[in-house]
């Protein structure tokens, strides 16, 4: 069976959708058997934000693979993915409001404009509300041609969240390079910058 079958397969959406949780029960297993290390809130938060961009990045790629290796069925796993990034980032958001500030609104706000790093992640997660929302068949109907352009929002979502990544590393800068390489061959991807490198002739 060739892949491109298994992508169009019944089966492989369900598996998918169990794959991408895997992530939240890894974190519930070892928050439950203590396994979190010193500071568990901090480790299910920093855990939850990166799986956010991962998934985000996941998301980008697959036009590329698409494209690159003729899986026009990998498309359909597009908008599922696309939407545990926003699961992951509300997960995120929501133990920093909990853990962090106890659920008082004002003090969160205090916090968003006095950290640059909080301002770029909570525009990132407020940037993807209308994306989340407007993901469904029914809305991509409505919206037609306009639904394209609000969906380019996510390429400032990934500056945002990658910018908010590399501001809040406060030692090793290895795992926030490797993120921001992969964001901007993305996002070359997307380009006519990615067109003139490998088009234009040598003078």
């Amino acid at each position: 069976m060739q892949l491109s079958d298994v992508l169009k397969s019944a089966a492989a959406k369900p598996v998918v959708f169990m794959l991408c949780l895997l992530p939240l029960f890894s974190l519930v297993w070892n928050a439950f058997y203590g396994d979190l290390g010193a500071n568990p809130v901090e480790a299910i938060t920093h855990e939850t934000g990166e799986w956010a961009l991962r998934f985000l990045l996941i998301t980008l790629a697959i036009s590329p693979l698409r494209q690159w290796f003729g899986l026009a069925a990998i498309m359909r796993f597009r908008r599922m993915l696309g939407l545990y990034v926003f699961f992951y980032a509300c997960c995120h958001f929501m133990i920093w409001l909990v853990a962090d500030h106890s659920f008082d609104i004002a003090d969160m706000f205090e916090d968003i404009i006095d950290r640059p790093y909080i301002t770029l992640g909570f525009s990132a997660l407020v940037l993807l509300i209308p994306l989340a929302i407007t993901s469904n068949q029914g809305m991509v109907r409505q919206l037609g041609r306009r639904w394209k352009k609000l969906h380019q929002l996510t390429y400032l979502v990934t500056i945002l969240a990658i910018l908010h990544f590399i501001w809040l590393v406060k030692a090793d800068y290895l795992e926030a390079s490797i993120y921001a390489v992969i964001a901007i061959g993305l996002l070359l991807q997307r380009t006519h910058i990615k067109k003139w490198i490998f088009t234009k002739a040598p003078v």
